[in-house]
């Protein structure tokens, strides 16, 4: 995959700017944009943010993370997925969910799976907390 400097020239010659231009739109100099492109420095995140969004693409696409500049992490996220990952990693994986509407677990989000996460995580750490205190 392209590296974050060799994104940015290709977009900035794609549409067309000079890296005058570029820096006046970051609010930096023309030598400080320049420097990114030549991968002296690394621009913050906000500066990724700020470059996406002028070039319509995805920060991941800016950071050489995908090939496709429109495709968002989401797209590929299966919350069953998942969860089924942090149920083996935590040995869980016996507990039948068949009770659960399927569907239902579907729609959740990204956030929605880490809070569940966290919760699971709660409870176990209490439950092996009270063995402890019964041992």
């Amino acid at each position: 995959m392209a590296t974050v400097s060799e994104r940015l020239k290709l977009l900035r010659k794609q549409n067309k700017y000079s890296q005058k231009q570029i820096g006046e739109f970051l609010g930096i100099s023309e030598s400080g944009y320049g420097y990114y492109e030549q991968g002296r420095n690394e621009p913050s995140i906000d500066m990724i943010n700020k470059l996406a969004d002028k070039y319509d693409v995805t920060a991941d696409y800016l950071l050489g993370r995908s090939d496709d500049p429109n495709q968002t992490e989401d797209e590929n996220f299966d919350p069953l997925e998942e969860l089924k990952q942090f149920m083996i990693e935590n040995n869980m994986q016996d507990m039948d969910l068949g009770f659960y509407d399927i569907e239902k677990w579907k729609q959740l989000s990204r956030e929605d799976i880490e809070d569940v996460k966290k919760h699971f995580e709660y409870v176990l750490h209490r439950a092996q907390e009270r063995n402890k205190e019964n041992k």
